[in-house]
């Protein structure tokens, strides 16, 4: 009998990335790589690697935990996956981080941009209604994890400030500042008056590459000399930041290693996430065939080009184990102590139990790390002095120490038409509030919520009827 040439592993619903149709998919392995397979009637067939590393991507089934369900949805079942957002009775993950986009406006037209800014586009949000979508997430969420105030570029606001101070006064863990760093770059006053909303307030500053080639490719200018100052301004203050990149193959990837290098040198810096491009939005040097990077990629590369992180270190994270990997470390005097290999992987999926990680201060280097309480232990928290992010993660007991000596590593892959999977569109943790009030997955949002998107989408609704 003949032999296909590839292991078929599993089934999911997709869409075709032409007309964003539901379609059916094969998972399957080839040649090392894990490819999604589908075909549209109208439009034909298509195949797109999700993963390079098989072995990876079979173990996240294995960081599947049961969902934390939001305290409310707001839509109804009507016409299934993605057509229903948000949030619908059938989606299974609250919202670990809730965006707040104040405004469509940017100081920059950035080719890779999944919004659409640039400083002609939308307009933007009143105090109003920025407090109406604060509100939403608070009705949804009780206490939200982390609320991350975006754009646009937010810093362009004429408000910003009353924003925040509303933002402030709500039951909301963790504070963000999505930003490119050009305001932050060019008035230290302007970053002084932001580092007075800490604790519990960082900045998502936008990085992307030390190349002028490449900033110039994913940002239509060479932000090299804003960037490094805004880092001062940042330090100066130890204002906590993290750095964001937007990855594309062959632009930026092979200095994932150099920019972990940079940012544990800096003493604001927290972490770094890396975004490979979601195809979504302005898209203007982007191949799919060439420059799209999937998540075990980026894992990869980041362990090749990094001496302290090994294989251990970077986990699939259990609320979205598709989309999310994470590696948690200690900052201590120049060195980095991986804290994730210590993670009992199991635990993370029993919710009656937990993760603690104890730091003791005074052992030895290799030793810093003896205890791991894995079995629901009660540990004092009246310091709480190390944050925790995101749910499902560890806790961390480090007396003396602080979330200045907390350093993270995120991959956070957004699913678009291309690589769109259900089940992992079901457990998407990152979210858009609407203007609406409506709570939407990040992914479904670029692809069908949008002002430019909405009618489109009413057009696929139609033909379901």
């Amino acid at each position: 009998m003949p032999v296909k040439d590839y292991t078929y592993y599993d089934f999911t619903v997709s869409l075709c990335p032409v007309c964003l149709k539901r379609v059916n998919a094969k998972i399957i392995f080839e040649k090392g790589n894990v490819f999604m397979t589908k075909t549209c009637k109208e439009h034909g067939f298509f195949k797109v690697k999700i993963a390079d590393d098989i072995e990876y991507y079979k173990s996240i089934r294995n960081y599947n935990k049961p969902s934390d369900a939001p305290l409310k949805t707001n839509t109804e079942v009507v016409h299934d996956c993605p057509y229903d957002c948000g949030l619908c009775t059938d989606h299974e993950q609250h919202s670990c981080l809730s965006i707040i986009e104040i405004t469509d406006r940017c100081n920059l037209t950035c080719p890779t941009c999944y919004a659409m800014s640039s400083p002609d586009h939308g307009s933007h949000r009143t105090l109003a209604e920025v407090e109406k979508m604060i509100d939403s997430i608070v009705e949804n969420e009780g206490q939200p994890d982390v609320v991350q105030i975006s754009g646009g570029e937010p810093t362009i606001h004429p408000d910003l400030f009353a924003i925040l101070d509303i933002a402030k006064t709500k039951p909301i863990r963790h504070l963000m500042l999505n930003t490119n760093g050009i305001r932050i770059a060019k008035d230290r006053e302007f970053t002084k008056r932001l580092a007075g909303y800490m604790p519990d307030f960082e900045i998502y500053l936008q990085w992307d590459s030390f190349q002028p080639s490449a900033l110039e490719s994913l940002r239509g200018k060479d932000l090299t000399a804003e960037r490094m100052q805004a880092i001062e301004h940042l330090n100066e203050f130890n204002l906590s930041t993290t750095l964001v990149v937007t990855l594309q193959k062959g632009v930026n990837d092979h200095e994932m290693g150099q920019i972990i290098d940079f940012a544990v040198r800096q003493k604001c810096i927290r972490g770094v996430t890396f975004q490979p491009t979601q195809v979504a939005g302005r898209l203007m040097n982007f191949d799919e065939n060439e420059s799209r990077i999937t998540l075990t990629e980026v894992r990869r590369k980041i362990l090749e080009q990094t001496s302290v992180f090994a294989d251990k270190d970077i986990i699939p994270v259990p609320c979205n184990p598709d989309a999310l990997a994470m590696g948690y470390a200690l900052k201590l005097n120049g060195n980095i102590i991986p804290l994730t290999r210590y993670i009992d992987p199991s635990l993370l999926l029993d919710s009656t139990k937990r993760n603690t990680i104890v730091y003791e201060q005074d052992a030895g280097l290799h030793e810093q790390i003896i205890k791991i309480f894995s079995t629901g232990i009660s540990v004092d928290r009246a310091e709480d002095e190390m944050k925790q992010l995101l749910c499902c993660l560890p806790d961390i007991y480090a007396p003396g120490l602080s979330y200045e000596h907390l350093f993270r590593i995120i991959i956070m892959r957004f699913i678009d038409a291309w690589d769109f999977d259900v089940r992992a569109i079901k457990k998407s943790c990152v979210h858009i509030v609407n203007d609406d009030g409506r709570i939407i997955p990040f992914e479904t949002m670029n692809l069908f919520y949008r002002e430019e998107k909405k009618e489109y989408l009413k057009e696929i609704i139609h033909q379901l009827k």
